[in-house]
């Protein structure tokens, strides 16, 4: 049995009982299920913490972050994939890659920013092991996201700004969607953002609590 593969409490079986329990929160997309089932979460946290990768919770991954809890990951990406084009993902925040890997499942080309240097250089080393290619990532300011590489069809941001990054919306193509927790600890909104001729449309998907948004780079 192969490391991705996963023993004890990160085999299959762990995977299938987290699928469930995702299902009945609410998660719809067959094929946003199926990746969580398929991506190894276990390969994404430290060894300390692998029997834990498939509970529905959040768990630290040093340098004061957060891996998100599978639930808020499938629910921003569900939010995203269901409502339009996915061949360019632009997402802020990659952490320790997992969102990231999710992201590259149902993208054409997924681009990473990480403002913290040691979680950057370790991620994309792990994603390159788990031979996701798919992906490019760079050690960079979120509040900036990557002008360079834009327009974007779907945004994603994995930690909380108190409001929203205009920047972020001018890198939307039209049609474009950003999902983004916003707001203050304690009083955050998961939102999702359409890009379209007439201006930005704003849907509210729930509460949520992140880590905040900072600018500059660690």
């Amino acid at each position: 049995m192969s490391e991705v593969d996963g023993i004890g409490m990160t085999s299959q079986r762990s995977r299938n009982r987290l699928v469930d329990s995702l299902r009945e929160m609410g998660i719809k997309s067959e094929k946003v299920l199926e990746v969580i089932r398929t991506v190894p979460r276990h390969l994404f946290v430290d060894e300390a913490l692998a029997s834990r990768a498939y509970e529905n919770t959040a768990l630290p991954i040093g340098y004061g972050q957060t891996i998100s809890q599978p639930y808020t990951v499938a629910l921003m990406t569900e939010a995203l994939y269901d409502s339009g084009s996915m061949k360019k993902v632009l997402e802020i925040g990659s952490g320790c890659g997992y969102q990231t890997a999710v992201l590259a499942q149902v993208s054409r080309l997924v681009f990473g920013v990480e403002r913290v240097k040691g979680l950057f250089v370790r991620t994309d080393k792990r994603l390159r092991a788990l031979k996701i290619f798919n992906t490019r990532l760079k050690h960079g300011d979120g509040f900036e996201g990557w002008a360079a590489n834009a327009s974007y069809d779907a945004i994603l941001v994995a930690a909380a700004p108190v409001s929203l990054p205009s920047k972020l919306i001018g890198q939307l193509s039209l049609g474009g969607r950003l999902v983004i927790p916003v707001g203050r600890s304690g009083k955050q909104e998961l939102r999702l953002y359409v890009k379209t001729a007439k201006g930005v449309e704003e849907e509210c998907l729930e509460q949520v609590s992140f880590v905040p948004l900072l600018d500059g780079l660690r």
